[in-house]
């Protein structure tokens, strides 16, 4: 087991309109991590996120720019100098913290690894449910996609549970701004010589509205094309 979380790693939570599970989410970082640093980013919430968060401890920052992509980016500017490892999770509950001393512990013992993400096709998801489900169906298809453009083999590639390496991302600036930036990260972490492992997680039911839509995976696929023909370290 990890001993001293919280002097290794920070938590970086990019928000919009999660009252519903931001509360929840950094009760269970705290009580599993052994209060780490939390940077929650904000993309202007107008509900009670940012109240809830900093009434939960956690400093929080307002979004710089627009989408997932900028957030995470603006969470890696503030802790890259800070810790050997970041966590990045979503604010609606749906990843248990649980599994992170187990990802932290693959980075200590694996110098080669510079990300572990959590897989949540590997856990106990009901099937039943996914197999007819069009957005897990089109994850496989991105993971398919991952593969052949961008050599990522990866079972879940757009799992929202990652712990990183900090100097596998030293000096990268991504270019997407939404719900392609984990496709992004998994070719940057690959292309700079790192290995990728997965950890297979349970996944629950998420708090309040979901913000990922079908539409958005033509995105994703557009980022894993480009990323195909035109990369800069």
């Amino acid at each position: 087991m990890v001993t001293e979380l919280n002097s290794s790693i920070s938590v970086v939570i990019a928000t919009l309109n999660e009252e519903e599970g931001i509360g929840p989410t950094i009760v269970e970082m705290r009580k599993v991590l052994n209060n780490p640093y939390m940077v929650v980013i904000d993309g202007n919430s107008v509900d009670r996120t940012i109240e809830i968060a900093k009434n939960m401890g956690a400093d929080v920052m307002l979004q710089e720019g627009r989408g997932k992509g900028d957030a995470m980016f603006q969470g890696i500017k503030t802790l890259a100098a800070k810790v050997p490892y970041i966590v990045f999770t979503d604010a609606d509950y749906t990843y248990p913290a649980q599994y992170i001393p187990q990802m932290v512990e693959i980075l200590e013992t694996n110098p080669h690894v510079g990300m572990v993400i959590g897989n949540r096709f590997k856990g106990q998801y009901n099937l039943s449910k996914t197999i007819t489900n069009p957005f897990y169906v089109g994850n496989k298809l991105l993971a398919f996609a991952q593969l052949v453009m961008n050599g990522v083999n990866l079972g879940d590639p757009l799992s929202g549970l990652r712990v990183v390496r900090t100097q596998a991302l030293d000096g990268w600036k991504p270019k997407s701004k939404g719900f392609d930036v984990e496709a992004e990260m998994n070719t940057i972490i690959e292309r700079r010589g790192y290995g990728i492992m997965e950890v297979p997680i349970d996944y629950r039911d998420r708090m309040g509205e979901k913000k990922l839509k079908l539409r958005h995976g033509l995105g994703i696929m557009k980022r894993i094309l480009s990323e195909s023909f035109f990369f800069e370290v």
